[in-house]
Order: structure tokens, then sequence, then C-alpha cells
């Protein structure tokens, strides 16, 4: 198979090859593909809750329940806290 990309693509690819991230060209390739796949089929199973929560908050957003962006940000770093904890004692 022949692919052709951007030359400004190609040359962020062979930047990662340079820096050492990957061992060759086929190496990144593989990578994408398998991530990409790996994200549609973890899209895939979740895309309906995902639609749901978003349906969920919007008619929150309708009914005038907003949370500010504070309090956003300090349940999302206590999420991060306990997640970091979690990881570090495992």
């Amino acid at each position: 198979m022949k692919i052709q990309l951007k030359p400004e693509l190609e040359a962020l690819i062979k930047q990662d090859v340079e820096r050492g991230a990957y061992k060759s060209v086929d190496e990144f390739v593989e990578q994408a593909v398998s991530l990409l796949h790996e994200q549609e089929a973890w899209l895939a199973e979740q895309g309906s809750e995902i639609r749901a929560k978003i349906e969920e908050g919007y008619a929150a957003v309708r009914r005038g329940e907003l949370v500010d962006s504070g309090e956003v940000r300090s349940r999302l770093e206590a999420k991060k806290r306990t997640w970091l904890t979690e990881k570090h004692q495992a």
C-alpha cells in the first residue's frame, strides 16, 4: 500500500522517529493506526452513554442548573489527585 502524506505531516513523523520515539516510520504508522482503532472501538462502546450524558447536561442547562468554572476545576483536580494516588499505590 502506498500512502501520500502532506509535507507537514511527513515532517512531524520524521521528527518523532529522529528523536527516538519510534524505530521507524512504519512503527509510527502502526502505532497511530492501532491507537485510532482503539479510540474508535471505545467510542463505539461508549457512544450511547456519552450522548446520554451530553443530553442530560444540556437539559440541566435549560433548567438553569449550572456549575461555575471554579467548581468544575475543583472537582477535576480532586479526581486527578485521587487517580494519581491510586496509580502510585498500584
